[in-house]
């Protein structure tokens, strides 16, 4: 099985129906940043060299109690995402590898 690092990015277009979008990113040679635009939208990103994604508040105007709670949800998944990340590579034998 092949284990190099690439990202994946697809639109599908049905008939009557609203365009989907789908990018995932199987590498770690990814950016993300998290700033505030105009002292009022707070956004993040996550780029690599294939595709980007942002999020910012609704609208793109002042955070709303929505915006709130999907920020806690990005975070909320980040921090499991992270802890599996750490018990699945502390299980991991040692090989003196680092994957890119």
């Amino acid at each position: 099985m092949n284990h190099d690092p690439y990202t994946y990015v697809t639109l599908t277009m049905a008939q009557a129906k609203a365009p989907r979008l789908d990018v995932s990113f199987h590498t770690s040679d990814i950016w993300i940043r998290a700033s505030v635009i105009d002292q009022r939208r707070p956004y993040l990103t996550f780029s690599a060299s294939e595709a980007q994604v942002s999020f910012s508040t609704t609208g793109l105007g002042p955070v709303t109690d929505g915006d709130l709670a999907t920020a806690r949800e990005i975070y909320k998944a980040a921090a499991q995402y992270l802890a599996d990340c750490e018990r699945l590579h502390a299980q991991q034998p040692a090989t003196g590898q680092t994957a890119a």
